[in-house]
């Protein structure tokens, strides 16, 4: 079984029906800690972990009395490290829309597009077609609808879980306390000398009211309005 370390993190919390969160922490160096979360939907008995991320023992009792894991779920192609434990200890299938340069082993299990029916009703898939590597999101259409996506679109309600040498460099570096495109990742995954702002636009022709993301804070109500936002102020130019 991989032996990736346990980070800090939240107790698992129901943020509507069978929809649940974990707000978390990953090192990025001996500095720099920033917070990242994992989404987690169950239907029929079973859970599909969005973004995942190793729990300790205590909250692994937990999650393992909501449901049985059967699959995870890699929206990002930067995101992946925690992936070989759930597939060791629980059999979980790995979906993904593409493999991943940084995470290349293991291979998904599922290869899914825009049009690959999720594994659960009430959802559909939404993958950028224009980035280097593909990342994608996932839209559960639940109370208004709530966006789950990794890298491209963060919100940061505070910095929680942020060393504190991280909470003084974000506001400098892009990443302000309000809704983003991830500079990082869209300075990464975009071509030279192309765009990905039509998938953006494509991407606010879904309806939601609420957004978790890989990184930052959950976001419940009014998560369209800052997404066109963020999409706005990222493509000013």
């Amino acid at each position: 079984m991989s032996a990736t370390p346990i980070h800090p993190h939240d107790p698992i919390e129901e943020i509507f029906p069978d929809l649940f969160m974990v707000r978390g922490s990953i090192p990025l160096n001996a500095m720099m800690k920033i917070c990242r979360n994992m989404g987690i939907v169950r239907h029929a008995g079973e859970l599909t972990l969005v973004n995942p991320l190793r729990l300790d023992e205590g909250e692994e009792r937990e999650l393992e009395k909501l449901g049985d894991v059967k699959r995870i779920l890699r929206l990002g192609p930067m995101h992946g490290v925690d992936d070989p434990y759930y597939i060791a200890r629980y059999g979980a299938e790995l979906w993904a829309p593409g493999d991943s340069e940084l995470y290349p082993e293991p291979k998904p299990d599922v290869y899914f597009g825009a049009d690959t029916p999720p594994p659960f009703p009430d959802a559909e898939f939404f993958c950028f077609e224009s980035s280097l590597q593909r990342e994608a999101a996932l839209l559960v259409r639940r109370e208004g609808g709530v966006l789950f996506t990794c890298d491209g679109i963060q919100h940061y309600g505070d910095y929680r879980y942020c060393s504190l040498f991280a909470r003084l460099m974000m506001p400098l570096i892009g990443f302000p306390k309000t809704t983003i495109v991830g500079p990082v990742w869209l300075k990464m995954m975009t071509p030279e000398d192309g765009s990905l702002e039509d998938d953006f636009r494509r991407l606010l022709d879904l309806d939601f009211e609420h957004l978790l993301s890989a990184h930052g804070s959950l976001l419940q109500g009014g998560a369209h309005a800052n997404v066109e936002r963020a999409v706005e102020t990222a493509f000013a130019d």
